[in-house]
């Protein structure tokens, strides 16, 4: 599939796998566009500004219709005025207060294991995979696995195991997810806080985009069984958390805007009409230069088929993090 040999090393090394697990996943076929493949709560559920939406991505054949971060045209112009006001605000602060801009970043994580009961059905998965999905972040992140090195390191610094059947599943924009993100959210703008458990409406994950305010909704909802070693068949390398948290950095999906506009903010990003799924090798639906970018971390392909971002995307993240999340 055109594939890198670095990349099925990392796939091999990083999986916690077994046989029981491969034997009790559920084929998937293709995926249905959610909000943003990670996008938006559906319809602003959440109540949150334009510029926060969940972004959300969604197994094949699923049945949910919308991307909770497919962002509209207004709402990326409305992002980038802020990521642009926030800039200013952030350089006229380290003008009066000398703060620094960072050009590497650790980022702490707090894993939030959302369980319905104490069994593996029942969302209580093995800190093995929780484990193996920190190394293959920073793999992805670090350019390990064929694509652009970025400034993000990540340290895994807590996994908080909550038994509450009112939580499970995850309902993207419900009020039972503003609950528990309020109750369980820990830390400040740099700490990503991830939230595992089975997810509603056949997603995969979502994430929020970065705001200047902080939000008790900031963070990253990924399905448990899509971590390393999960039984959610072509998506369990742990890419869909590798791509929840490229939105949580301010990243869209390489499709946004389609082959018009300004697309993804991104220039060596090839414009793409459209969500690319499984791993359709020289697709190309846009006119201008460049094959659709389906090993992409940003794109809908099987974890398989992702391996990179690019040199573009790794800039717009630190100038986000600079922006938004920094100290």
């Amino acid at each position: 599939m055109g594939l890198r040999p670095n990349l099925l090393t990392r796939r091999a090394a990083g999986v916690a796998s077994t046989t029981l697990a491969l034997l009790l996943s559920t084929a998937a076929v293709g995926v249905v566009p959610a909000a943003s493949a990670f996008s938006a709560a559906p319809g602003g559920a959440c109540a949150e500004p334009a510029g926060s939406q969940a972004n959300a991505r969604v197994k094949p054949g699923a049945a949910a219709t919308h991307d909770p971060n497919e962002l509209t045209a207004k709402q990326v112009r409305e992002r980038d005025a802020d990521l642009a006001a926030a800039l200013r605000e952030r350089a006229n602060f380290r003008a009066g207060a000398g703060a620094t801009t960072l050009a590497t970043v650790t980022i702490p994580v707090v894993v939030h294991v959302i369980q319905e009961d104490s069994t593996r059905a029942g969302g209580n998965i093995p800190d093995s995979m929780i484990t193996s999905q920190i190394s293959v972040l920073n793999q992805a992140y670090a350019g390990g696995t064929g694509g652009a090195a970025t400034a993000f390191a990540f340290r895994l610094d807590k996994i908080n195991r909550v038994t509450n059947p009112s939580w499970y599943p995850i309902v993207d924009g419900s009020s039972a997810e503003r609950s528990m993100k309020s109750s369980l959210r820990v830390g400040g703008k740099n700490t990503l806080n991830i939230y595992l458990g089975e997810l509603s409406d056949d997603l995969l994950g979502w994430a929020t985009f970065p705001q200047r305010k902080l939000s008790s909704m900031d963070g990253v909802v990924v399905l448990n069984e899509s971590l390393p070693g999960g039984t959610s068949t072509n998506y369990n390398q742990g890419d869909t958390g590798t791509h929840e948290i490229g939105h949580w950095l301010n990243l869209y999906h390489t499709f946004q805007g389609g082959c018009g506009g300004s697309g993804d903010g991104v220039s060596d990003t090839p414009a793409e009409a459209s969500p690319a799924y499984q791993c359709p090798t020289g697709r190309d639906t846009c006119s201008a230069t460049g094959l659709d970018p389906i090993t992409n971390f940003m794109d809908y392909t099987y974890d398989s088929c992702m391996y990179q971002f690019t040199p573009g995307q790794a800039s717009r993240m630190l100038t986000a993090w600079n922006a938004y999340r920094a100290a």
